[in-house]
């Protein structure tokens, strides 16, 4: 099986009142980087490395360092985050930006290299509800 991960932008916050208050420009606005909808799709093979190049300059330094971990997880195959959210492959985070804090998805995609593989990707439950939802 192979792997790749998607992230894509949610959210984009800004919390001007926290700008004003302790920032060294207080009208810095939200994050210059990132817009909704935007969104990456990260390889992990011989020919390509996103990870490792934290995506060649596409990607803020500070977001990578909050969703790098979440990121290697998926290219390697592991949940994520594990019946914390309603599917085991996907992760909500932000990055580390407190007065404009961007909410990423970040999804591990499954890509199947054999009729085995396809099949028992097939008989998969991934999904989590209330009933088994880790809380903490």
């Amino acid at each position: 099986m192979k792997y790749e991960c998607k992230i894509t932008v949610l959210e984009t916050k800004c919390f001007p009142e926290l700008q004003k208050k302790y920032l060294a420009n207080p009208d810095s606005g939200p994050c210059p980087f990132f817009k909704p909808g935007d969104t990456f799709l990260l390889k992990r093979t011989p020919q390509q490395d996103d990870f490792y190049r934290l995506m060649n300059g596409k990607f803020c330094g500070e977001a990578w360092d909050a969703v790098s971990r979440y990121v290697y997880a998926a290219l390697q195959g592991g949940a994520i985050m594990r019946e914390w959210t309603n599917d085991d492959r996907m992760m909500i985070a932000c990055c580390n930006d407190g007065t404009r804090p961007v909410i990423f998805k970040i999804e591990r995609i499954d890509i199947p290299e054999t009729p085995e593989e396809t099949e028992w990707l097939a008989k998969q439950n991934f999904r989590n509800g209330p009933d088994n939802a880790y809380t903490g």
